[in-house]
């Protein structure tokens, strides 16, 4: 069994604490991301977990033994690093065997005299090449296998990567931000590589990115880390749909979520802008809280929206994004010290704005998500009974 689980890990660079205290358990055949901001620990944790790093304390388990003490390739994990790590004068074909040239070979049959004289040698490195000509019918290498790393693709030298990795049948797969190398269009597609490639194995793999949009789109869960804690653990759905602070809010979710300012009013109902809301916490009058409103939320409205579960606000068309299939619309808010906002709109609707044009947003209250003044997530009161009932405005 192939589960990972970390117990308690901190470790600290000089006076610099990286991570203090993870907890964390990983499914057999899971896969798991770590997300989070560049200095966040995610990467740390990784290497602590493949054996590159000692931890100051805490304990690392694989399959439900220890492995604290040792060393990387005692683990049975392999890591795919940033930057691919291939050996440039090396072919793919012998870049992909070389773990298994190391692991199946005595020392002296890898000697450059010694190991022609090796019957022994030539028998192994039948079953190795069988095995490297496996691997990369799966990753689709079999033509390039005589071809040296500088005469590939970027795409090309992950998956030889990828490969390398493969080949020596580890029960944890370690990815360090992998794909950050690629262009946007080639990040895409082996998003999708790796996906596939996970369902075909069924091994766990545990990736680390900064990239949101890469773990909402892979992962079985999700680890938002930030200042060398877990922040949120859960699917992917429930960091975007229900996220446990302000800190993950902001980051889960393209564009980013939408922050306005409200106060606690009578009987513990919101107020926006002055405006009382359906919306209640329990919470006493006068506090500030921020109400956090997704792009796709938002629509156009006619005049002013009444009734329970209703808002609404005036706003000032700044600039359109065109991404082809919809809209991203950047607002000001008319008269308002606040940040300006975001929506989604089609290209229909995009079209019946105009720039500098004011205009009136609304959202269904049952959409919006409450933060108190620490960030942290706060739930509403009697939320079910809220209805969407927000016009959109017509093409």
């Amino acid at each position: 069994m192939a589960t990972v689980a970390l117990s308690s890990i901190a470790k600290a660079f000089g006076t610099t604490k990286v991570l203090g205290g993870v907890d964390l358990d990983i499914a057999d055949g899971e896969f798991l991301t770590l997300v989070g901001p560049s200095g966040c620990g995610k990467s740390t944790l990784i290497r602590i977990i493949a054996g590159l790093e000692q931890q100051d304390s805490g304990s690392v388990a694989i399959g439900g033994n220890g492995v604290d003490y040792l060393r990387p390739h005692e683990r049975r994990v392999a890591m795919v690093f940033q930057s691919y790590a291939l050996y440039p004068h090396m072919s793919v074909r012998a870049n992909i065997a070389l773990p298994l040239m190391m692991a199946r070979l005595k020392l002296w049959q890898r000697l450059p005299l010694l190991r022609l004289l090796s019957g022994q040698r030539r028998k192994a490195m039948a079953g190795i090449m069988t095995d490297v000509d496996a691997v990369a019918a799966q990753l689709q290498l079999g033509h390039l296998l005589d071809r040296k790393p500088a005469q590939l693709s970027g795409g090309q030298r992950q998956r030889v990567a990828l490969g390398r990795a493969m080949v020596r049948s580890p029960d944890v797969f370690l990815m360090d931000e992998p794909l950050s190398n690629l262009d946007a269009k080639l990040r895409v597609h082996m998003r999708t590589e790796l996906a596939e490639l996970h369902k075909r194995l069924g091994a766990t793999f545990i990736y680390v990115t900064h990239d949101q949009v890469e773990a909402m789109t892979m992962s079985d869960r999700v680890a938002m880390m930030d200042s060398g804690a877990i922040l949120q653990l859960g699917t992917p759905s429930q960091l975007y749909e229900k996220p446990a602070s302000l800190k993950v809010a902001q980051f889960i979710g393209s564009p980013a979520i939408n922050l306005l300012p409200a106060t606690v009013g009578t009987a513990g109902r919101l107020e926006l802008f002055g405006r009382p809301m359906a919306l209640a916490v329990a919470r006493a009058a006068g506090q500030a809280v921020t109400l956090g409103i997704r792009a796709e939320a938002l629509t156009l409205v006619h005049g002013e929206p009444a009734g329970a579960g209703r808002a609404w606000f005036s706003a000032r068309l700044r600039r359109k994004e065109n991404l082809g299939s919809e809209y991203i619309l950047h607002f000001d808010l008319a008269g308002r010290d606040a940040a300006g906002v975001t929506m989604r709109a089609s290209p229909a609707i995009a079209a019946g704005v105009n720039e500098a044009a004011e205009v009136t947003l609304g959202f269904d209250e049952a959409a919006s998500h409450i933060f108190d003044a620490d960030g942290d997530r706060l739930e509403p009161r009697g939320q079910g009974s809220l209805r969407a009932s927000v016009v959109p405005l017509r093409a």
